[in-house]
């Protein structure tokens, strides 16, 4: 099915036709004004499945359908004065929640406000890229298991931020696209992809299908749970801890002693663009939905949309309620 056909007539289910955008819609838009212990990492563009800082598994495939449930209401910013001492791994220098100013527990506050900071200027990074780096929280589930654990996933800039590609799309720019046809991202699934041509781990979001009256009941619920809000709540004490001889990407830095800030990790950073009764989701068809490009269902080898079945990853979801 095309986009077009997705958000359009009968196609758009009766919950999805409210007419008002969602907070969640207005937050991964842009326009709106301490993580849990289960999370989606995208080190070294892999999707790995982390439990209290450790991981626990990493997948194969290049995507990763969910359903984002909350979302950070805000940007948020880190600076590390020093490259990461796996030695002595700590939390950034200076920090803040909410890209204006340094949070009041920064250990080295690098300005009174973040639009005046030397560190937010184009070249104080590595390369062209700013020292200080931009991020957004997300709180999803897997999409062929709603009802299951509420996840963490934290995207680095330049997975929010950019233009549209044809489908390929950064949390930003789809956001603004599903809030042109009048439709929030706790009503449907979303597909992450991994971008093959980016050196440093890069997402594109993609709608795939609408929930079903259940899945979106247990979407809604599951977006205000405390798992959620502790989700997206920025917190800095975080470190993953990643098994050896797993693909490893980029690490948490440590703080400096020194004043003068030293190259950031290669990553291009840019500036952010102006509860009825729960069931258990039915399989539905998948169904293709998109054309173009500032947080797990059917964990598939091909680009095909298929029946949201129950993966190896849902086992893994429901493995980590008895741990």
């Amino acid at each position: 099915m095309s986009n077009v056909a997705l958000f359009s007539g009968s196609a758009v289910p009766a919950f999805a036709k409210k007419g008002e955008l969602s907070a969640l819609a207005k937050s991964l838009a842009g326009g709106a004004g301490g993580g849990g212990g289960k999370r989606i990492s995208i080190k070294g563009g892999v999707f790995r499945l982390m439990v209290d800082g450790k991981e626990v598994a990493a997948i194969d495939e290049r995507f990763l359908d969910v359903v984002i449930v909350n979302a950070a209401p805000k940007i948020g910013r880190t600076f590390y004065m020093k490259s990461y001492d796996g030695d002595a791994p700590s939390g950034p220098d200076c920090w803040s929640a909410d890209g204006e100013k340094p949070d009041a527990s920064s250990a080295n506050p690098q300005a009174t406000n973040c639009a005046s900071c030397p560190q937010n200027v184009k070249g104080s990074g590595q390369g062209e890229s700013r020292a200080c780096r931009y991020s957004q929280r997300l709180a999803v589930v897997l999409a062929n298991d709603v009802d299951g654990d509420v996840m963490q996933l934290q995207l680095p800039a330049t997975s929010i931020f950019g233009k549209e590609e044809g489908e390929n799309r950064p949390l930003q720019a789809y956001a603004r696209y599903l809030a042109a046809q009048g439709v929030s991202p706790e009503t449907l699934v979303t597909r992450m992809k991994f971008d093959t041509k980016s050196e440093a781990p890069k997402l594109h979001f993609k709608p795939m299908r609408w929930l079903s009256e259940d899945e979106y009941a247990s979407s809604v619920e599951q977006g205000q749970t405390e798992d959620a809000k502790r989700a997206i709540t920025m917190s800095v004490a975080q470190t993953d801890k990643v098994e050896p001889l797993k693909l490893e990407g980029t690490k948490p830095v440590a703080k400096a002693a020194a004043p003068a800030p030293a190259p950031a990790p290669a990553e291009e950073e840019e500036p952010p663009a102006p509860a009825p009764k729960r069931g258990r989701p039915p399989k539905a068809k998948v169904e293709e939905a998109v054309e173009e490009e500032t947080v797990e269902p059917t964990v598939r080898k091909e680009e095909k949309p298929a029946p949201a079945a129950k993966s190896s990853l849902a086992k893994l979801a429901a493995d980590w309620d008895d741990e």
